[in-house]
C-alpha cells in the first residue's frame, strides 16, 4: 500500500504568493512556512516568490516548475467576491492552469488560493480562528511528494 508520509528533509519547495489581499497572503505564507519547516524542509530549500495578483500565480509557478529545481510548489492567495463575477472567472482559470501544470510537469502544485465570499471568511481560513489553509496546502504537498516518490 502506498500512502503519503509527510517528510520534507532534502526537498526543495517553491512558494508563489499573491500580493493582492496580502493581509491574507502573508498569513497563508506564515502557515505554509511553519508547516514545511516542522516537517523537515530546510529554510534554505524554500524559495518564496511574490506576484502582483492571483492571475500571475500560474505563469510564475510554471516558470519555477520548468527550472527543475523544485520537487513541489505551493500557490497562495485570496480571491474575494466583489460586485461582479470576476472572482468566479479568475478562480476557475487559475485552478485549471495550475492543475494542468501539475499534469504537464509531474511536479505537484498545492492550491492554497482561497475563494471566499468576504474578508471575514478569508481571515478565518487564513488562521485567524482555527485552520490555516496555507499550512494545509503545505502538508498536502509534502504528502503528495511522498506518494510520488514511492511510485517511482
Amino acid at each position: 500500500m502506498i500512502q503519503g508520509n509527510p517528510q520534507g528533509a532534502g526537498k526543495r519547495v517553491g512558494v508563489v504568493v499573491s500580493r493582492f489581499n496580502d493581509l491574507i497572503g502573508r498569513r497563508l505564507l506564515q502557515g505554509a512556512l511553519q508547516t514545511l519547516q516542522a516537517w523537515g524542509v530546510a529554510e534554505t530549500n524554500i524559495e518564496v516568490v511574490w506576484v502582483p495578483g492571483a492571475w500571475e500565480l500560474g505563469v510564475v509557478a510554471a516558470k519555477l516548475a520548468r527550472t527543475e529545481r523544485f520537487q513541489g510548489l505551493i500557490t497562495l492567495g485570496a480571491i474575494i467576491r466583489g460586485e461582479t463575477t470576476h472572482h468566479e472567472v479568475l478562480g476557475h482559470e487559475i485552478a485549471a492552469s495550475l492543475g494542468a501544470l501539475t499534469l504537464e510537469t509531474g511536479i505537484p502544485v498545492a492550491f492554497g488560493v482561497l475563494t471566499t465570499e468576504n474578508l471575514d471568511q478569508a481571515l478565518a481560513r487564513a488562521g485567524e480562528k482555527t485552520d490555516n489553509k496555507g499550512a494545509e496546502a503545505a502538508l498536502h504537498l509534502l504528502e503528495t511528494m511522498s506518494v510520488l516518490d514511492q511510485i517511482k
